[in-house]
């Protein structure tokens, strides 16, 4: 065994004994221990994804080599190890970007605490992209949610307290579905690890018993993580959240939880229940009914907002529906398309939050529409970033929002009679996105009274433009060089089961 199968152990391990040690640490400590940890994972995944795409091959590795149920299995692929790489990138891009308002806005006492849910969130979404175990992966599914809960309250706001309760609500319902499915699933194969229960389900198919049980199973388990993924209509805890706690709290949320609980959704799709049962069984017609509504009412919602964190928190539903429209087209191209849009928004939405901080910044704070007139030229930085992420999120050429639109409008191609709403559908919420999107940019570059423009203006911190412009490099460079990116897509999606 080489020594860099190791690795993914290592970083989900890392990112447990970061909180630990975090736990007896002053802020200031635990933010470097972040720092360190989430680098260290990005190395170290960076090197996981170098060796499998190398090898072409996945491997598992049983965790403290005991067999189940003592012992914890992971499964190591190109696509897990793509998404530890996007993941950990993300978190690191969007921590160094909103670093000097988590110095003001959480305070000195809980700053340790903030480091410690991240470091829990980020060992929590490891274990949900690499986990072999189905038991496993529910632990950390509400490991997850106590970290995202503790980070969306951090501030002590009214709204932060309103939004965490309607959080742990829908996230409690949406836990008990997915326990329950799993139950019945146990109940039925005597297995919870992936790729044994599998087996036991394709006997069961084969034979045509249990029909009522397995439909019972897919529905439970796609419902429960539909609703911790805030796939409309489950999405009402996801304006607050988003658009009052702190920017990178924001950034994380909206780019990588959600993210976390889809991609474990799929890999159940083709590792445990197999993607022809579910495309039988019309969870696919149902998901992509939801898709597309989201995608409409996300858009129309944010129309109507004149709060722009709340407005780019309700563009966050419509982009979970461009998800789940995918997958519910029922094709590998569409299920590719929703891999890389996993991606692509996350890239996009992280750099939309992070620059919304740097525009309130010089906004006195404020965030709606009339208090950021000018605030792109007041924060150049702030104003340029925010116009590329609106650019890609409607879809402009160069920039990853393109080619996931792409993606999408040419898998609706082998949907069949789904096409031409898939088609529609992709063209209405364009339209819509750059309705809101350039309205906020404009808004952002209208003229103001010179001593508006001085009277705000504040020093820049050189972490925060430095993890700007990474971000928009990575916008970019998913943009034009997005070809490799999809090539590990479907070449892991192809021995995905």
């Amino acid at each position: 065994m080489a020594f860099v199968q190791n690795f993914p152990f290592f970083c989900i391990i890392l990112s447990m004994f970061s909180a630990i040690i975090s736990f007896v640490m002053n802020g200031r400590v635990a933010k470097y221990i972040h720092v360190a940890m989430v680098t260290a994972v990005l190395i170290l995944s960076l090197a996981t994804l170098s060796f499998v795409v190398g090898t072409g091959e996945s491997y598992t590795f049983m965790m403290g080599h005991f067999p189940a149920p003592w012992g914890n299995e992971i499964r190591i692929g190109e696509l897990e190890a793509l998404m530890a790489v996007f993941f950990s990138l993300i978190m690191m891009l969007s921590v160094f970007g909103g670093m000097a308002h988590i110095d003001r806005e959480v305070q000195d006492s809980k700053k340790n605490l903030f480091y410690i849910l991240l470091d829990l969130l980020m060992a929590s979404l490891l274990a949900l992209i690499y986990t072999n175990d189905l038991f496993t992966a529910y632990v950390f599914i509400e490991i997850n949610t106590i970290a995202a809960c503790g980070l969306i309250m951090i501030k002590k706001q009214g709204r932060t307290y309103v939004s965490a309760l309607r959080y742990m609500i829908m996230s409690l319902v949406g836990s008990g579905l997915f326990l329950i499915g799993l139950t019945l699933l146990y109940s039925i194969t005597g297995h919870l690890l992936m790729s044994p229960a599998k087996e036991v389900l394709e006997q069961i198919v084969a034979v045509h018993s249990y029909q009522v049980p397995l439909m019972v199973i897919i529905i439970l388990v796609t419902v429960g993580l539909g609703i911790k993924s805030g796939l409309y209509p489950f999405h009402t805890w996801i304006p607050d959240a988003y658009g009052y706690t702190t920017p990178s709290a924001s950034a994380v949320l909206s780019s990588l939880v959600s993210k976390g609980y889809i991609f474990l959704l799929i890999k159940i799709f083709y590792r445990v229940l197999d993607f022809d049962s579910v495309i039988s069984s019309h969870m696919v017609n149902i998901l992509f009914a939801f898709g597309v509504v989201g995608m409409i009412m996300g858009s129309v919602a944010a129309i109507k907002e004149k709060n722009i964190r709340r407005m780019t928190a309700y563009s966050s539903v419509a982009q979970i529906g461009y998800i789940y429209m995918g997958i519910g087209l029922g094709t590998t191209a569409g299920v590719v398309a929703a891999l890389f849009h996993i991606i692509s928004h996350g890239a996009m939405k992280s750099l939309l939050f992070i620059s919304i901080s740097g525009l309130t910044e010089v906004s006195d704070g404020r965030s709606d529409y009339l208090s950021l007139r000018g605030a792109g030229l007041r924060n150049k930085v702030a104003g340029a970033a925010f116009t590329v992420g609106s650019l890609s999120m409607i879809g402009m050429p160069l920039l990853t929002g393109f080619v996931s639109k792409y993606l999408f409008a040419a898998a609706a191609t082998t949907a069949g009679s789904k096409m031409i709403t898939a088609w529609v559908v992709l063209a209405i919420s364009t339209v819509l996105n750059t309705m809101y999107f350039m309205r906020t940019v404009l808004t952002l570059y209208r003229p103001v009274p010179e001593e508006t423009h001085k009277a705000y203006t504040v020093e820049k911190s050189r972490i925060e433009t430095a993890a700007i412009i990474g971000m928009i490099l990575l916008n970019i460079g998913l943009g034009v060089a997005s070809q490799p990116v999809i090539k590990v897509i479907e070449a892991s999606l192809a021995m995905f089961g």
